[in-house]
């Protein structure tokens, strides 16, 4: 059990897009949240008190959280430093990085000789079956995207607290760092061995009541040469019911690849539907959630109703609106 309150370690964060993991527990589980450690150079900002270790000490935090998400998972040796001195000062370590905690030298002798607890979220804890693809009783949803980083967890946490507040049965299934570090459970798919990948989205989301619908927290797209086998694995395993298609609309190009140009939504649905009813025959695509946080109030409504006009499907931004007319999409099936 990790225990809270957290400080959010952003450390050196090139932009604020890198410090996910934090900003995730930041909106979700605010009162998690009581501060925010930023190194020198760091572009990203919660809007959270900048606050040292013994300011966060004094605050109540009791676990150190790397809220940075950086290509690759590593821990960097410039962070060093702020980590032992966590330790050192009464800190446990909470990370979702690929580079464990446990596995840097320094970092274990020192939480040994202060006692201190090192969780590392993103390592398989189940000895997950090989996906099999045999129909599951109760209904499932997943969110793909255009990109990687486009708002798929957040529109499946939007989803889950407006289903709560309707009545409805729903659990959000996480599947990633941030979703574990929100819910204390899940699955760290990224991290499973390939050939298990799918068997692990079955073991996550078993049968249920015929009206429950599991919301299943997406990963990578389909398009991103560096992250598409998470997507698949996903899609496979989910046997989703419904797809949501989430996008992003300022970007440049495929987060971390500027050779590649996004997609467009029509391409996201013509790929992920024919491939979602492989395993479930009856999918169907269902609505678009839309990362607006770029946009102003004015551009992001007039965005959205382009959308909704051109795609023929409910069109929401689901962290600045709310999820209900999503949550009303999977009701009418």
């Amino acid at each position: 059990m990790i225990e809270t309150p957290y400080l959010l370690f952003l450390g050196d964060a090139p932009d604020p897009l890198a410090a996910k993991v934090a900003q995730g527990i930041r909106d979700w589980r605010p009162e998690y949240a009581v501060g925010q450690f930023r190194m020198d150079g760091c572009k990203a900002d919660l809007g959270l008190p900048d606050m040292d270790l013994a300011e966060a000490k004094a605050a109540g935090a009791k676990t150190l959280v790397v809220g940075v998400a950086n290509r690759g998972g590593v821990i960097s040796q410039a962070w060093k430093k702020v980590l032992v001195t966590a330790l050192e000062e009464g800190f446990d370590l909470a990370s979702g990085l690929h580079n464990l905690l446990r596995d840097e030298a320094d970092l274990a002798a020192v939480a040994e000789a202060t006692g201190r607890a090192l969780h590392d979220v993103r390592v398989p804890e189940v000895d997950y079956p090989i996906a099999n693809g045999v129909p599951r009783s109760g209904k499932r949803c997943l969110a793909v995207g255009t990109d990687c980083s486009v708002g798929k967890m957040y529109t499946a946490l939007a989803m889950d607290r407006s289903m709560q507040a309707m009545g409805m049965k729903a659990t959000f299934r996480a599947t990633g760092q941030t979703g574990i570090l929100i819910t204390g459970e899940g699955v760290p798919l990224d991290a499973v061995v390939a050939d298990f990948m799918a068997g692990a989205v079955e073991w996550l989301t078993p049968d249920n009541d015929a009206d429950h619908w599991d919301l299943i927290e997406g990963q990578g797209s389909l398009f991103h040469v560096s992250y598409s086998g998470v997507t698949m694995a996903l899609i496979h395993g989910g046997q989703p019911d419904a797809l949501i298609l989430s996008h992003e609309p300022t970007r440049a190009h495929m987060r971390g690849l500027p050779g590649y140009e996004l997609p467009t939504l029509e391409a996201l649905r013509d790929m992920a539907l024919p491939l979602a009813r492989i395993a479930n025959p009856k999918a169907q695509v269902v609505g678009i959630s839309v990362n607006t946080k770029a946009l102003s109030e004015d551009q992001a409504l007039d965005y959205l109703e382009q959308t909704e006009k051109r795609m023929g499907l409910p069109t929401v931004d689901p962290f600045r609106q709310g999820a209900d007319r999503l949550a009303q999409a999977l009701a009418a099936l």
